[in-house]
């Protein structure tokens, strides 16, 4: 049996514009996920998905006829997506399903699936290291987006991520400021779809060639801050930017006006976690209000 793991991932700066090639800060998790893959000789691929808690949530057969083509019988929308990723690795890898070869593969997370950590990157990146093959193209052929989630799972450290010319460029980076411990991630309870926020962000850049200069010096900003009060001006800052860029309020003016820290949104507004600056008994300000996930900076970051 061969085994392959990737971690998760957050986007800390950037969001949207990573896809028009700006700046992006993304630091991988401690949170992953694994992929074990068995052979069989039953001209199958048997799918088995399991939660972080053991249960096995999704199973699906795929049968590979004589031709190589791959068909399943299962109509969900799960099992829809994982045979255009199969297909998709059958493209880039033709030899991968032979006649007479199948396969068993058990993909399981270490965090809940609505928590947003790239549930779906981390799949891509396991999935492409066992077929060897670009993780990038890959993602190119199947989810789409910018890809610096496949980066960050590729990586132990931090990055700084940016297309140039449609290209994936990565820097490795360190994050860790003097105030790392009055950082926290909280959890909004409900997850965003990437694929539905990069539409909605293409809709408004659709006609534009955005400059992306300030944008930039505030992720490299941000990386660099070492004062904690800079920090959350910086904040501050970059909800404001990309609060203009995609027509929607920052998410402390709309949810949490009366916080006295700093709040972020991260990756695709609307969903998943948010940094928020404090100490631990301010969380409590979340938690009465219904967000219990909450998570120290240094329990989350790899």
């Amino acid at each position: 049996m061969q085994t392959f793991y990737r971690h998760g991932k957050l986007l800390i700066s950037a969001e949207y514009a990573v896809l028009d090639s700006a700046l992006a800060l993304a630091l991988p998790t401690k949170f992953g996920q694994s992929l074990s893959v068995e052979s069989n000789s039953e001209n199958t691929i048997l799918w088995k998905s399991i939660s972080n808690e053991g249960i096995v949530w999704f199973e699906a057969v795929f049968k590979i006829d004589a031709t190589l083509k791959i068909s399943t019988s299962n109509s969900s929308d799960i099992a829809i997506r994982l045979l255009q990723v199969l297909e998709a690795l059958q493209l880039l890898n033709p030899t991968l399903f032979k006649v007479h070869n199948g396969y068993v593969l058990t993909s399981t997370l270490e965090f809940p699936e609505n928590w947003g950590l790239g549930s779906s990157s981390t799949l891509i990146n396991n999935l492409a290291q066992w077929a060897q093959v670009d993780a990038f193209k890959l993602l190119e052929l199947t989810f789409g987006g910018s890809g610096f989630d496949i980066a960050c799972a590729q990586e132990d450290s931090g990055i700084l991520y940016q297309l140039k010319e449609g290209e994936p460029t990565v820097k490795i980076v360190k994050f860790s400021p003097p105030f790392i411990e009055s950082l926290f991630f909280v959890h909004r309870n409900q997850k965003q779809n990437s694929r539905d926020g990069i539409a909605y962000y293409k809709t408004l850049t659709a006609d534009q060639s955005p400059d992306f200069y300030e944008l930039n010096s505030l992720t490299l900003e941000l990386l660099n801050c070492t004062d904690l009060k800079t920090f959350e001006s910086l904040i501050e800052q970059h909800e404001r930017y990309i609060s203009t860029l995609i027509q929607q309020p920052p998410l402390k003016e709309a949810m949490f006006s009366d916080y006295e820290g700093a709040i972020k949104s991260l990756g695709a507004w609307g969903g998943d976690f948010f940094l928020a600056t404090g100490n631990a008994d301010a969380m409590a300000y979340f938690k009465s209000k219904g967000y219990s996930t909450v998570v120290p900076f240094l329990e989350m970051i790899l």
